[in-house]
């Protein structure tokens, strides 16, 4: 007879994840600061995305998150007890003492947060095992949220002016009047960079062209575009999140850059243009062409408003330069990273068309995408392919959040 022995198990079983992408931050102690904000519930996904690559996360939460989330969801996500209040154990001295910790992240972090660490009041968890940290030097990472109208507030600017040099800030993403959390892979992406494991795009020089052009027909009329920027002002984000130094040539778009981009603010194609060649008298190591560009400008703008009392009005348009055929002129080994929209294709044809543009320009990877019905219902959503000289890769329809992130990893990935 065979006796099955027992095995009982000491660790969480949602240890098990540890280290299962990377061992990158494996023994590094990890304190998570989730305070009061709606964002919160991606604070576990963080969590988990921590320990996946090898760290050891205990969390700390405020009164006001407990009635969004459970405690026992955080403990079920990191397999350590959750502090939701300081008792006689002194757990601000045993994460925040000297060399207890060796990071500490708030996420989501509130004004109410900021303002606590920046003016030394510690009268809830969070905001003691702040004091704690702050004063042993341990590293601080704030992920700000809040709605844009209290960023803007001059009492949160100055709490943030003061502590700019003394702990770490990612930006928020803002958007739709909120200034959002950044996304759990953009805070990872900055955690793996200050334990040294750097992204290929570190330090990488990229130039960036994105949002539409206007052309002029007087000075008052125009023709234009439906492009919003979104995509492009996203990649840019996420290239600055992953360490790179990026100047984004930027056409009337409605989104708004991150900070840390240095942006050129340009109206028509021909600026766009001029720009574009001025700055490639620099040296870059990645060019991306993701503007639209107008196609076509008109021959003879006038110069004076054309008076409204003619019953017709005939306006003859010129084709203008394609920007990126011209890059590699100035540039022969740059990564060249353009984009090819076309309208309700099939695969194998918007796949041909790409591979068309790769060939005039000369590009190194063209992101086709098809901006026709489909996409038209919802311009939030999008579906690439990235097309290379070897191989095609396709995104699936996801969020523009989540399909930067993938052209980001194929710029990467080309440059192994």
């Amino acid at each position: 007879m065979v006796v099955k022995k027992k095995i009982k198990r000491k660790d969480h079983p949602s240890l098990d994840i540890v280290s299962s992408y990377g061992i990158e931050l494996s023994g590094k102690r990890i304190v998570l600061c989730v305070a009061g904000s709606v964002a919160a519930y991606k604070a576990i996904e963080l969590a988990r995305l921590l320990m996946r690559h090898g760290a050891d996360v205990r969390c700390v939460t405020s009164n006001a998150v407990l009635k969004l989330i459970q405690p026992d969801y955080f403990k079920w996500a990191t397999g350590n007890e959750v502090i939701t209040k300081l008792t006689g154990e002194l757990e601000h001295i045993r994460l925040a003492d000297y060399n207890q910790s060796d990071l500490i992240i708030v996420y989501p972090g509130t004004a109410n947060t900021l303002g606590k660490l920046a003016n030394g009041i510690d009268d809830t968890p969070i905001s003691t095992v702040l004091t704690v940290g702050f004063g042993s030097k341990i590293p601080i990472l704030m992920c700000l949220a809040m709605h844009e109208s209290m960023y803007d507030n001059s009492a949160v600017k100055k709490n943030i002016e003061f502590l700019k040099n003394k702990i770490k800030f990612i930006s928020p993403q803002l958007i739709e009047g909120k200034a959002k959390a950044p996304e759990p892979e953009d805070v990872l992406q900055h955690v793996l960079i200050k334990f040294g494991f750097s992204s290929r795009l570190k330090n990488k020089k990229i130039l960036m062209t994105a949002g539409p052009t206007i052309e002029y027909i007087d000075p008052v009329r125009a023709i234009t575009n439906l492009s919003s920027g979104k995509t492009g002002t996203l990649l840019a984000s996420e290239l600055i999140s992953a360490g790179a130094k990026v100047t984004l040539i930027y056409g009337p778009g409605n989104q708004i850059p991150s900070k840390g981009i240095k942006v050129i603010n340009v109206t028509t194609s021909k600026e766009m243009f001029d720009v574009t060649k001025k700055e490639l008298k620099k040296k870059y190591d990645i060019v991306i062409m993701a503007a639209a560009v107008s196609d076509y400008t008109p021959e003879n703008p006038s110069k004076s408003k054309i008076k409204s009392n003619k019953k017709s009005l005939v306006i003859r348009l010129k084709k203008f330069p394609k920007i990126i055929d011209y890059v590699k002129k100035y540039q022969k080994d740059v990564l060249l990273v353009g984009f090819k929209a076309e309208t309700d294709l099939t695969k194998n044809a918007l796949i041909k068309s790409a591979q068309k543009k790769m060939k005039e320009s000369g590009a190194d990877i063209i992101v086709a995408n098809d901006i026709g019905k489909k996409y038209q219902k919802n311009p939030n959503y999008n579906h690439v392919l990235i097309v290379d000289s070897k191989k095609i890769t396709s995104s699936g329809w996801k969020k523009k959040e989540k399909i930067v992130k993938f052209i980001k990893k194929a710029i990467e990935n080309k440059m192994e």
